[in-house]
């Protein structure tokens, strides 16, 4: 019994953390909500960390067997589709389509 009042207190205080983490940015932040800092970085942090994220993935791919080219051959179709539809999920279900389909 104690430990499940263990647990639900650790969930309670885990879930309470979260919102509190979430609500800060609005709460303190929601008189600098046009500030030219704020607005450059939510204009170019996003693509700036998928660039990151994508040479990640690529970086670690073994260049011995056919992997990487199905993996680069993914990565084209996501990136192709999302510049002519501008739909996030349909670009990352059609290279994971893709994907799946190639291996």
């Amino acid at each position: 019994m104690d430990q499940s009042l263990y647990l639900v207190g650790f969930i309670l205080f885990a879930a309470l953390a979260t919102v509190a983490t979430r609500a800060m940015p609005f709460l303190f932040l929601a008189k600098h909500r046009h500030h030219p800092i704020l607005d450059y970085l939510g204009r170019y942090l996003p693509p700036v960390l998928m660039m990151l994220l994508v040479v990640y993935a690529v970086s670690d791919l073994p260049m011995a067997n056919q992997q990487w080219s199905i993996s680069v051959g993914s990565l084209i179709v996501v990136a192709v589709t999302q510049w002519l539809s501008k739909n996030a999920l349909l670009s990352i279900a059609l290279g994971s389509v893709i994907y799946m389909i190639l291996i």
